[in-house]
């Protein structure tokens, strides 16, 4: 039992890949629309590729979206308007108008009997309003043709009423003047005038909610269907324009087809298929990383981040599609490239979003324009997005993505319609709206570098500060220190951008190597400015313990200040596994040959990338610079070869995947940036 959980241990690195594959694949089939997929592809405006289409059996035409949307709107337009009477509204204004006129009679102003010939007159002219009826202000404004022929609801009865023949506000003014006779009203006229306003309300209003459902119940009852193909029937010859009415009986071929293919009996089959082939496309991501990204896929961490962003990627697109397939260009694909970029390099970044948009393809309408659109937007941010910690350039790349996407996808369009009178210019919206959202990637990279411990230039930048809390410790504490990291900084820098290797990476960690010694700076010769040597009076094998300990106490120091992993391991690597040749030579003058060479060996790791390479050979090569009495050319460059030579021999590059032809480079520009350090002056006269 003990040997199988060794063994499980010992290959705990292949079971952890594994379970993140299997799991990776299963999130991604999971949120894939579970259908079928029709077996022929066709696009609008082209050619019929295939052999003569025959109907495999009977199917419906469907109609298309647009010509529902239009049918729909017609219904609308068309739709009767429905009113609704009020009955209690003109026995409230009897009562209440009989309620005033009865203010007459108590008040004795008019004689009885004419106060009962107003009442009656009053009366005969609301019953004669209210027998008609009085619109509301509301609907007026609903109707505006007074020609209209609308449906008037009284109780459970529907009539239909030509809408001029009701009173309104102005209409109900006319008819009053006209019952009541000639103006200018007397007293009592106007008396009754006044009361018949003030107590006329309307009766009829709009009812919209009942329009509403009238209208929804007809939208209902639309046919979604327009005609019928028969088993047998010839559908599309070989080189027939695919357009018109064979585009819709196609259209409808197949959606039936694939409602027919997604059954219970084939679910599994289907989910197969699709399992199938998102594991291929995880599985040459993998594959890629063994062969040409081997440091990449032996960590863990950096392997999760690349299929998280894959899922997650595929998961946004995924939901977009489910809510609304004219959005789908909405989606920042272009983040993947820039994210996986930045943390990583151009070829891993575009592999990996070529993948992921060829994964997409099985889920998106007209798959071939969505592929070759994507593709081509992803090269262009792999060449175009550049130094993400120089502001202008993201806005620039940014620009120049969305622009491509405009252009790729107006060609299309041309070549779909066969002119640009058709052209959906939505997308370019959308087009522009997808560039403002690709600037999400600069958040995503900040919290990247949180939940994964990656770093970006932007972080490397922040931190080659030399203003940043742990350098300025440095430059006080160990000023010779601090100016010695600023010299190998320069000459990394320098060594890096002529072999390609990450500048800014290495500048940064050329900065921070040495912080260990601030702890102890007076151990440090280039500390020593009184000329006092406390390893005089130190055994060398305590001095030696010394000198190595700046390693462990410069990468717990860098913990501390929650240096990110990449910089510290400049730290550990910087020395490599070389020894402190300088007192192990004194001990050996001590003791002999009895000496233990442990103790004067650094702990190592050696350098295991090109940058902590380039570190070690400048660090070394600048501090043995300082002991040339005479430094010319010819010194320097002895020193250099034999200095490098020498951490050659020793094995100190072999994990760098570092060339032999690229070191020399490196050692070139070494000698070239110390001969400009240490060049002779004019003397000037006094």
């Amino acid at each position: 039992m003990s040997k199988f959980v060794n063994k499980l241990y010992q290959q705990n690195n292949i079971i952890y890949k594994a379970l993140l594959f299997i799991i990776t694949a299963a999130i991604i089939v999971y949120f894939f629309p579970k259908g079928g997929q029709f077996k022929y592809d066709f696009n609008q405006g082209k050619p019929w590729q295939y052999e003569d289409l025959v109907a495999p059996f009977d199917f419906a035409i469907r109609k298309t979206n647009e010509e529902i949307k239009q049918e729909k709107t017609i219904i609308k337009e068309n739709a009767k308007l429905y009113f609704k009477t009020d009955t209690q509204i003109s026995k409230d204004v009897l009562a209440n108008y009989k309620s005033r006129i009865s203010l007459l009679k108590t008040s004795g102003s008019l004689p009885a009997y004419e106060v009962e010939s107003l009442q009656r007159l009053g009366e005969s002219i609301i019953n004669s309003i209210y027998e008609k009826g009085f619109v509301d202000a509301e609907a007026e404004r609903v109707v505006s043709d007074l020609t209209t022929l609308v449906a008037l609801r009284k109780q459970n009865q529907v009539e239909d009423v030509l809408f001029r023949k009701f009173y309104n506000s102005k209409t109900t003014l006319q008819y009053i003047d006209q019952r009541l006779g000639e103006k200018p009203y007397n007293y009592a006229q106007s008396t009754n005038y006044n009361f018949l306003k003030e107590s006329l309300k309307p009766n009829i209003s709009y009812d919209a909610d009942f329009t509403q459902r009238v209208i929804d119940d007809e939208t209902k009852n639309i046919s979604v269907t327009q005609g019928k193909i028969s088993e047998g029937e010839v559908i599309i010859l070989k080189g027939d324009i695919v357009e018109g009415k064979k585009l819709a009986i196609l259209n409808s071929l197949k959606a039936e087809s694939e409602s027919q293919l997604w059954t219970e009996s084939n679910y599994l089959w289907i989910v197969s298929g699709y399992t199938v082939l998102v594991s291929l496309g995880l599985l040459m991501l993998l594959l890629f990383l063994q062969q040409y990204r081997p440091s990449i896929y032996d960590n863990n961490n950096k392997v999760t981040f690349i299929l998280f962003n894959v899922v997650f990627m595929i998961l946004v697109q995924t939901l977009v599609i489910k809510y609304n397939t004219g959005y789908i260009y909405v989606v920042p694909l272009s983040m993947l490239p820039i994210i996986l970029k930045t943390f990583f390099d151009a070829r891993l970044g575009l592999f990996t979003h070529v993948l992921t948009v060829l994964l997409l393809g099985f889920i998106v309408p007209n798959s071939f324009e969505f592929i070759y659109l994507h593709i081509i937007a992803g090269i262009v941010t792999i060449l175009t997005v550049t130094d993400l910690y120089k502001r202008a350039t993201l806005f620039i790349s940014i620009g120049r993505i969305t622009l491509i996407y405009m252009i790729t996808y107006f060609a299309f369009s041309v070549i779909k319609e066969g002119n640009i009178s058709q052209i959906n210019w939505q997308y370019f919206i959308l087009f522009a709206v997808n560039g403002l959202l690709s600037f999400l990637s600069l958040f995503f990279i900040y919290i990247y570098e949180k939940v994964f411990g990656l770093v970006s230039d932007v972080t490397l930048l922040e931190l080659s500060n030399t203003n940043t809390k742990l350098l300025r410790d440095l430059n006080e504490k160990a000023p010779g220190t601090f100016q010695h990291s600023m010299q190998v900084a320069n000459l990394a820098e320098a060594a890096a951008n002529e072999i390609g290797a990450n500048s800014m990476l290495v500048r940064t960690g050329a900065l921070y190597h040495d912080i260990g010694k601030m702890l102890n700076p007076m151990y440090f010769t280039e500390n020593q400015s009184t000329g006092v040597n406390p390893h005089n009076s130190l055994p060398p094998q305590d001095s030696a313990k010394i000198i190595i300990d700046h390693v462990i106490k410069g990468i717990e120091l860098a913990k501390q200040h929650r240096l990110p992993d990449r910089i510290i391991d400049f730290i550990r690597t910087h020395h490599g596994t070389s020894l402190v040749y300088y007192f192990y030579s004194k001990e050996k003058e001590l003791k002999g040959d009895k000496v233990d060479v442990a103790k004067f060996q650094y702990k190592g790791p050696i350098p295991f990338s090109k940058e902590t390479a380039i570190l070690m050979m400048c660090d070394a090569a600048e501090a043995a610079s300082k002991s040339l009495k005479e430094p010319t050319a010819q010194t320097i460059d002895q020193l250099i070869n034999k200095i490098v030579e020498k951490q050659k021999n020793e094995g100190q590059f072999i994990n760098s995947n570092i060339t032999f032809r690229e070191i020399e480079t490196i050692k070139k520009v070494i000698k070239s940036k110390l001969m400009n350090i240490y060049h002779l002056r004019v003397e000037y006269p006094e």
